[in-house]
């Protein structure tokens, strides 16, 4: 072999174009074929070859070339099928009727673990059809069922273990340009199809082809079973630690950097579509690009150089390294040192995320029903999120709350904590809001044993679960927050749609003490915060809580939007509860800190959070802030800038930079409105900020770096009054009166009359502060 062909299986051996014959007879060559359009569609496909990496053998790359200085005969298409017909998996015929028979080509059946092969196809389209060639294999069906919304799995739907190992291949055909998605209605041309093999050894895979519904020919004709042997990849055995020095569990992106068909994630190592992680020896998710490895766990991959980028959640710089897996290993061992910009839990606080599930959404129902806690703990450690609340819901609902025990998770310890808590979601009470129950002890509504039999409205629920030791609060508050005419102005007194499943009902039972906190950062932040606002300038005192609802709103990664707490007394879940409960913390993206918010020396969380002053006394506000932006803005930054607040992502400090500075805004929050404002810098320095101001009447005050973080409220009370804004009060009541008018018709009728009951108590407090002096 030559040595730019040597050269080049080195570097791209995971996306490798096979081109050596196997024992079969040979086709027999077509004839009466154009020479022109065929020679331009052979020079596309090379240039195709070239550009995703898979470039034809030097020597058969010169025949071609030459083929183009040469008169145009009947030989050009004799030569053409000489050079291309060694790469041939298979040979698909279609007949002047438009049936497709498919043959086998004279490539050898030969494939990479965890690795793309690129072959060809030689297609005679005697029908002159301009419809897509597909490819299919029952070996590339999904080895999952998803997404999943059932409480319980269908039977439809299971997956068995035995179907799981036969589903280990993925097949494509590469059109990208120069190629095109359409056959070109030649006699004769080529086509690229790539193969997967997640599985080493020798493996039968059958491969089809067909050009549309019905073109497939009769008795089994249009596939061929291919015993393949797939080299084994190379075993990469990560070393990954901390800032210390100390292992540690990370986030790695693998990607080889070549153009692939347009299948999703289909540059991405391990391949996503047939991750299992029920199965594999690590619980990839099928639904994440990236893939969380601890010091001295491993990934397998074919020979070949691959780009990896790698990181450990918001509080860590992502850093880029390139690799190259040799040829002939065993194994090889990499290096990954992680950097961060700040360390929080050395500054006492500790992240967390309320809202995490196990099953439904992206989640897989079937071969089991979502995954097992233990790989949500995986989740949890890679994106350094201290605390997490894993909740069992609708989807999966009956094997899901199997783990519920009220207590921690076994693999806790001292610095991470998860806990298998509910979400009342997927339940009769949904269309009201969903729910968020903390700390509970008994996941079973009393007189139930199916989901169908609990409240269909939320108070009775909250109740509940508040009279156990429950923490509560609704869920993914924005949804049905949207105004019902266009508005993103923070506070706006446009009557929300209630139409949802966010913080819908919280406008009846905020009234009578029901909610403990509000959730926030997965919403956009300016349905979420109105709200929250109008019901704060009411007197009422819910806190704000971070929380992502993965794999739901976002597949992403868990904690991408998250609380940072500090806990009096010691680190645990009691105390993380009661720090959300009483309001010591403060929603964040991870990129922006408000650390030891403070009125007159008085902090968030610490008491009731209340301070006493006279009337035309000014207080002092501080706050130690610090936030991390690259120093330039990239590309996907100026897209998330540039992006509408209502679409995701809906809290990022990319929304908070300061045209294309470095600089963020730091605003003071009064009664909703931002009284005063500050910059800094953010280059992940802290620093201490301070505000004056003299409140004119009772209310609270805030800071936050909007849309990316936000404090919890103090309240200052001004002459010992209470809050009174009558204008929010307004709000709040025709609010309440259109969320009465969208729920009440799937509330039950047995339960209508106290339902009706509560409206009415939370609309008599509204018009109480509307008509007080």
């Amino acid at each position: 072999m030559k040595t730019s062909a040597l050269f080049f299986i080195q570097l791209f051996l995971p996306f490798l174009l096979v081109a050596q014959h196997h024992d079969h007879t040979a086709q027999p060559q077509t004839t009466g074929v154009e020479p022109q359009p065929l020679l331009a569609q052979a020079m596309r496909l090379q240039e195709a070859l070239k550009f995703s990496g898979n470039a034809l053998a030097a020597e058969d790359a010169k025949k071609l070339n030459a083929l183009g200085n040469k008169l145009l005969t009947q030989e050009t298409v004799a030569e053409i099928q000489k050079i291309f017909d060694p790469y041939c998996l298979n040979v698909v015929d279609i007949n002047p009727e438009g049936r497709v028979k498919v043959l086998r080509g004279a490539a050898k059946a030969t494939l990479i673990q965890g690795g793309w092969t690129s072959f060809l196809v030689k297609i005679k389209n005697d029908a002159g059809i301009t419809a897509k060639l597909q490819a299919e294999s029952p070996n590339a069906q999904k080895p999952y069922h998803s997404p999943s919304f059932e409480p319980k799995v269908k039977k439809e739907h299971e997956v068995t273990p035995g179907q799981v190992a036969n589903r280990f291949a993925d097949i494509q055909m590469y059109t990208k340009p120069p190629l095109q998605d359409n056959l070109t209605g030649l006699k004769l041309e080529y086509a690229i199809v790539q193969i997967y093999s997640k599985d080493a050894g020798q493996r039968d895979i059958e491969v089809a082809y067909n050009v549309g519904q019905g073109s497939q020919d009769l008795g089994f004709r249009n596939s061929t079973h291919i015993l393949f042997n797939a080299k084994p990849a190379v075993k990469l055995k990560l070393n990954v630690k901390d800032v210390d020095g100390k292992p540690v569990m990370a986030s790695f992106l693998i990607t080889d950097g070549q153009a692939h068909a347009s299948g999703k994630f289909s540059g991405i190592y391990p391949l996503p579509s047939r991750r299992v992680a029920a199965f594999d020896t690590y619980p990839d998710f099928f639904f994440q690009p990236q893939i969380y490895r601890a010091d001295g766990e491993h990934v397998m991959l074919p020979a070949g150089k691959y780009q990896v980028s790698y990181t450990r959640g918001p509080e860590y710089i992502k850093q880029a390294k390139e690799i190259i897996v040799p040829e002939n290993k065993d194994s090889i061992t990499v290096s990954f040192e992680l950097i961060r910009w700040i360390q929080m839990t050395k500054l006492g606080w500790h992240s967390a995320d309320h809202h995490i599930h196990a099953a439904g959404c992206s989640h897989y129902d079937s071969p089991t029903e979502g995954v097992d806690p233990k790989d949500m703990w995986r989740q949890a450690l890679g994106e350094d999120l201290n605390m997490a609340a894993n909740l069992a819901w609708g989807p999966s609902w009956y094997h899901q709350k199997t783990f519920f025990t009220g207590k921690d998770h076994p693999l806790s310890d001292k610095k991470n904590i998860m806990r298998n808590d509910v979400e009342v979601s997927g339940f009769p009470s949904s269309h009201s809001g969903h729910i968020v129950l903390l700390r509970i002890k008994e996941d079973d509504y009393p007189g139930t044993t199916l989901i169908e039999q609990w409240p269909s409205w939320t108070a009775p629920v909250l109740s509940w679960a508040k009279s156990q030791g429950g923490v509560v609060g609704y869920a993914h508050s924005g949804w049905g927050l949207q105004p019902l005419e266009p508005t993103d102005k923070l506070p706006n007194y446009v009557v929300p749609k209630m139409d949802g499943i966010g913080a819908n009902e919280y406008i009846v039972t905020v009234t009578n003490d029901l909610v403990d906190f509000f959730s926030a950062g997965d919403t956009p932040a300016p349905w979420e915060l109105n709200m929250y606002y109008h019901t704060l300038n009411c007197g009422f005192r819910p806190r704000l809580s971070g929380e992502t609802d993965f794999p739901c709103i976002t597949d992403a990664r868990v904690g991408q939007a998250r609380s940072y707490f500090k806990p009096v007394g010691p680190y645990n879940y009691d105390n993380y509860v009661a720090a959300i409960k009483s309001g010591r913390s403060y929603v964040s993206d991870g990129k922006s800190h408000i650390m030891d918010f403070s009125v007159n020396g008085k902090e968030s969380g610490v008491g009731d959070s209340e301070v006493a002053i006279k009337i035309n006394e000014t207080i002092n506000i501080t706050a130690n802030v610090a936030a991390y932006l690259p120093e330039k803005q990239d590309a996907a930054g100026e897209a998330i800038a540039k992006t509408s607040i209502i679409l995701m992502p809906y809290w990022d400090i990319e929304r908070a930079r300061i045209e294309k500075s470095r600089k963020v805004r730091v605003e003071l929050v009064v009664n909703g409105e931002a009284v005063d404002t500050t910059e800094i810098n953010a280059d992940g320095a802290v620093n201490n900020v301070k505000f004056s101001y003299k409140p004119a009447k009772s209310g609270w005050a805030a800071v936050r770096v909007f849309p990316s973080s936000h404090s919890n409220p103090i309240f200052i009370k001004v002459n010992n009054k209470p809050v009174i804004e009558k204008k929010s009060a307004e709000w709040c009541l025709a609010t309440l009166n259109q969320c009465w008018k969208m729920k009440e018709p799937n509330i039950r009728a047995e339960e209508k009359k106290a339902a009706e009951a509560a409206y009415e108590e939370a609309r008599k407090k509204y018009q109480a502060i509307i008509a007080a002096p």
